[in-house]
């Protein structure tokens, strides 16, 4: 008798175990590469992004978020891991993930573990720093590649995954007759290739799905019908790689903005008082090539890169193009989601890894620790959960236990962020009282000029709170964990948003602020002091 209870008792948990899974809801998790909050949903004036609007409307827009490094691969390491750079120890490009950290469990390798489907295609981590199956572990289906059979018929496939212009193409064909004639390997043929078919910016009128983004939201799109057939939870990531660098979009995107009226960056110099290693000459646009000419041409200031007004324009134009385009696609995912009755059982996640330069303080791109660049769009929508909008401060690092907190799965213990649930039930509800970047940089000057993103022996500690940032510059290899006074002090940064929200003026040395910097230093030292010597993975 005891032995039939015990087997009824067992089916019973069985049964309500399994219901209680098929009521997890599942996660749509869009990550866009280089999506800065200049979106509708942000306050923006000029960018066209209806969809991403109607995804804020029905959510929680996190107003006040930052990044923990303005660079792709350690960010989305980050995030990801729900750790900051100095335990990830992904500082740059060059190093993978799980050859530092092997046993690192990451947010959908964590979903998977609690019994949901996972998925992923496009720029979810970055590909410099993960295996080659983009993280095997953390995905239950292997990860999805681009399948031409969704790309646009007529059309080949783009030039170094980026272009569809003819010009691009025959340029291509050219170089790879040339290459097959010197018995070049493919992949010496596509490296040339990649640093010799590389304009900033096109506006071919050609369909959606001619460039990889429209490609893989139509292949995740099918992947939903699947999947809303199955009785397990799922976790889909899609990563969307516009408005990255070359700015490409179909020219129906560009057509929505009149460059003539688009503005230029009101503050197109460096701040005074700033210490030189803050700055960067955004490198990485100038590795383009139409952009070597006009700097050629262009009277240069000693910081940042100097562009012709012109060209800025077409840069400004090309951001706001390629934004809108990655706005149809998110649109698409999101209507796939209403069509197929998942949206009501759907947390649905969009971020943005950093923020950008637009030409303010003469620099493009991010690498750094300013506003600009550190500060990026979140915006989550859950079931039963109200929209609203909250200036609380978030951090990417307090994705991971979010999602868990909201899934209704517990949160691991070694995670650094803090679940925003409550600010998402209750917007005037705060979690922190500052938020942290970092950025490397090398004390060779020249270096640290042309590879702004290299892991090197500086590092910039960036304290937000609600008004100010105070970032400290310290030397000698410093990370984290090793103890604040062996730390030497090589710059630093005061900025006041409320009077001074372009960056014009560090207030260090400004005995009006001594009060500020005060306090801002005890956030630096306490978290500093926190992580000092801690080895948050072995637990785990």
């Amino acid at each position: 008798m005891k032995l039939r209870n015990y087997l009824l008792g067992g089916l019973l948990y069985a049964a309500m175990a399994a219901t209680a899974q098929s009521r997890r809801p599942n996660i749509l998790f869009i990550a866009v590469d280089d999506l800065k909050p200049e979106i509708g949903a942000y306050g923006s004036r000029t960018a066209y992004t209806p969809h991403i609007d109607r995804l804020a409307a029905a959510g929680t827009v996190f107003l006040s978020n930052y990044c923990q490094q303005a660079l792709c691969g350690p960010t989305r390491a980050s995030l990801l891991t729900g750790l900051r750079p100095d335990h990830t120890e992904i500082w740059n490009m060059r190093v993978r993930m799980r050859d530092i950290n092997p046993d690192i469990l990451t947010l959908p390798q964590y979903f998977a573990a609690q019994g949901y489907t996972t998925l992923g295609i496009g720029k979810v981590f970055d590909s410099r720093c993960v295996d080659a199956d983009f993280d095997k572990p953390s995905w239950t289906i292997p990860y999805l590649g681009s399948d031409t059979r969704y790309l646009a018929p007529g059309l080949r496939y783009p030039v170094a995954g980026k272009y569809q212009s003819a010009e691009s193409h025959r340029r291509a064909d050219s170089i790879t007759r040339d290459a097959a004639a010197r018995g070049r390997s493919r992949a010496e043929t596509a490296k040339l290739i990649e640093d010799n078919i590389k304009p900033t910016t096109e506006a071919e009128d050609i369909p959606d799905n001619a460039y990889l983004d429209g490609i893989h939201v139509r292949q995740m799109r099918d992947q939903l019908a699947n999947l809303a057939r199955s009785d397990k939870p799922f976790f889909m990531a899609v990563g969307l790689v516009r408005p990255h660098l070359p700015f490409v979009a179909p020219k129906k995107y560009w057509d929505l903005y009149d460059r003539a009226r688009l503005p230029l960056s009101a503050f197109r110099e460096q701040p005074t008082g700033v210490p030189e290693i803050a700055m960067h000459n955004a490198s990485e646009i100038r590795s383009y090539t139409d952009i070597p000419d006009l700097i050629a041409t262009t009277p240069q200031k000693p910081f940042g890169l100097t562009l012709p007004d012109d060209k800025q324009r077409a840069l400004i134009h090309g951001y706001y193009a390629a934004t809108s385009y990655t706005d149809a696609n998110i649109g698409l995912l999101l209507d796939a989601l209403d069509s197929l009755g998942l949206r009501q059982n759907t947390i649905v996640v969009l971020w943005g890894d950093h923020g950008w330069h637009l030409g303010d303080h003469n620099l493009w791109c991010k690498h750094d620790n300013f506003e600009q660049a550190t500060r990026a769009p979140l915006i989550i929508s859950a079931p039963s959960i109200k929209p609203s909008r909250s200036h609380s401060l978030s951090e990417f690092v307090d994705v991971f236990p979010t999602l868990c907190e909201l899934a209704g799965l517990s949160i691991p213990t070694h995670l650094q962020g803090h679940s925003q649930a409550v600010v998402m039930r209750n917007p005037r509800h705060r979690v922190k009282d500052y938020a942290v970047s970092q950025y490397p940089r090398t004390s060779d000057r020249i270096a640290t000029q042309y590879r702004p993103y290299e892991q090197g022996d500086v590092m910039g500690y960036s304290i937000r709170s609600e008004q100010y940032r105070y970032t400290v510059w310290l030397k000698g290899a410093y990370r984290s964990r090793c103890p604040l006074a062996t730390a030497e002090i090589t710059g630093v940064e005061l900025y006041d948003y409320e009077k001074d929200p372009l960056e014009q003026s560090n207030k260090i040395g400004d005995l009006r602020y001594d009060k500020a910097r005060i306090k801002m230093h005890g956030y630096l030292v306490e978290y500093l002091e926190r992580f000092a010597g801690r080895d948050l993975l072995t637990q785990q």
